[in-house]
């Protein structure tokens, strides 16, 4: 959650020794690829893309997902006190390293990972990997510091909880996923604030932060030299699985795309806050697992009453398949058909003023102010559906609406994916713009390197973007029926997650799914 740090070129503090020669298990053969497997069994992954400017990353296998009630808010606080002081570095002189990358450098924690990553000039790669190394190996967790970060999570929760697009999902998770595993919250909770302390922290780094779980990934950087700069500040690390080469955690390895391409929302911080692990393709390779946190999803309803907010928000959602499952694609799919926006933030073509909420709710309802489709995408599961913010009846405004009103709309869009035609060109449109979308993201560094060590954390190789667009291509309207179907028709069983926020509440919901033929799960 902390915002990326600036920096200026100075490089004075790192002396790179001559490294011992050592031998290295290489698994690819791909020549833009190369992954090596250190003896500890932490992996280094580059991808060969000339320029002037390196990114390279620390991904690690972990994030509130992991966490439990004691622990709950502890990946929030790692991130924030990245880059502190440690025991080799105070914090002016970690300051003074950063500002001399020429860069940028940041940690970012989501439900399933943990990562450390720099962007700058080439010749800094050798300072990044140092200072990536020296707050993860060797953080001082001043007490100091760490009531700085208090006061700091604080007011970073009183500013995101008054803003419903950035906080509701955090509830719809929670009660999506029956408050525990992919339902624990990204941000510390207000109570676990100061219980934050060096021993906490220190006890999940020492769970979470083992070779075995990690990925050194880096794009505009030499493979033997990145592999050099690992061995040299990252050997020390013992594995805890020294017969096994390669992670998972399922049996079923997949590759992964930004999650952020199927996000509805392109606020940063929103980003940061729904940022999932976006995983497609299987494979054949088989791989043992190095940690399990089983999510089970039981849906259900909550309502937030606030009368101070100027909209009621609504959402809707279904529990969609996890990374390894085929389905994925169709799901994505069916994301960015549907789309919608603000009501002032179509665009142009391809932005979603063609999209199925935009030209069916936002064209006809002025009272709402915001309507689109949403896809969380994790190892397990995902989240699916959509949501919307109009004008309550409550305010005494011309137009206004219940969620009992607005509800009916938003499940009639869901239905009428199962019984009403979707037409060639529609889905040839959203097809296109999921493509697009995955391959214009991947033009920046910061996302390739990203992208990269996601995938190789979780399996082991990288897949070639055209291997995932051939996969889209493949897909025909029986398969986003067949989906749809699958994933919330009435004979699927499944349960909807409901989430209201505002002056009133849905009322009796679950016969407006059973109505459209949408399954209510009862």
């Amino acid at each position: 959650m902390r915002p990326q740090t600036s920096s200026l070129v100075r490089q004075g503090r790192v002396i790179l020794r001559q490294p011992t020669k050592r031998s290295f298990s290489n698994v690819t053969r791909d020549p833009t690829i190369q992954i090596t497997t250190l003896p500890n069994k932490i992996r280094v992954a580059t991808e060969d893309t000339p320029g002037h400017f390196s990114s390279v990353g620390l991904y690690i296998d972990a994030g509130s997902r992991y966490e439990t009630t004691e622990t709950s808010g502890v990946s929030h606080f790692l991130d924030r006190m990245a880059f502190k002081s440690t025991t080799t570095r105070s914090d002016t002189e970690m300051s003074t390293a950063i500002h001399s990358l020429g860069g940028q450098i940041m940690c970012s924690s989501s439900r399933e990972s943990i990562m450390y990553q720099s962007s700058h000039f080439n010749q800094s790669t050798p300072l990044a990997v140092s200072l990536i190394s020296d707050t993860v190996l060797n953080p001082a967790f001043l007490q100091e510091e760490i009531e700085a970060q208090r006061d700091a999570a604080q007011y970073e929760l009183r500013e995101l909880s008054a803003k419903p697009e950035m906080i509701i999902p955090e509830v719809l998770h929670n009660v999506a996923y029956g408050q525990k595993g992919l339902g624990n919250p990204l941000l510390c909770p207000m109570d676990h604030i100061e219980t934050m302390n060096e021993l906490l922290l220190r006890t999940s780094m020492k769970e979470w932060y083992r070779p075995e779980r990690m990925v050194i990934a880096g794009a505009g950087v030499h493979h033997k030299d990145l592999v050099e700069l690992t061995d040299k500040y990252f050997s020390s690390l013992k594995s805890s699985y020294p017969s096994q080469a390669h992670f998972s955690r399922t049996n079923s390895p997949q590759p992964q795309v930004p999650s952020h391409l199927f996000s509805s929302t392109s606020s940063p911080a929103n980003k940061t806050l729904t940022r999932a692990a976006s995983y497609l393709f299987p494979n054949s390779s088989q791989t043992p697992p190095v940690s399990t946190s089983t999510s089970t999803y039981t849906g259900g309803h909550r309502y937030i009453h606030d009368p101070s907010q100027d909209f009621n928000h609504l959402y809707i959602a279904f529990e969609g398949v996890g990374i390894h499952d085929d389905d994925i694609y169709a799901l994505a799919t069916m994301q960015v058909l549907l789309g919608g926006g603000g009501s002032f933030s179509a665009g142009g073509p391809g932005k979603g003023m063609y999209s199925r909420l935009y030209t069916h709710i936002l064209n006809h309802y002025p009272q709402i102010d915001h309507c689109a489709s949403f896809h969380h995408i994790y190892t397990d599961s995902s989240l699916f559906g959509l949501f919307a913010s109009f004008v309550p009846a409550s305010s005494g405004l011309r137009g206004g609406n219940t969620p009992s009103q607005i509800l009916p709309h938003l499940v009639h869009q869901l239905s009428l994916l199962l019984y009403t035609p979707i037409l060639q060109e529609e889905l040839n449109r959203a097809k296109n713009q999921l493509k697009s979308s995955l391959m214009m993201a991947l033009e920046s560094r910061a996302v390739e390197v990203e992208d990269l060590g996601r995938q190789i954390l979780v399996h082991n190789r990288k897949v070639p973007v055209t291997e995932m667009t051939d996969k889209i291509d493949q897909l025909v309207t029986d398969d986003i029926r067949r989906v749809g179907n699958r994933i919330f028709g009435p004979r699927s069983g499944a349960k909807p997650t409901v989430v209201c926020m505002g002056h009133e509440d849905t009322g009796a919901w679950e016969g407006v799914f059973t109505k459209y033929g949408i399954s209510s799960g009862t």
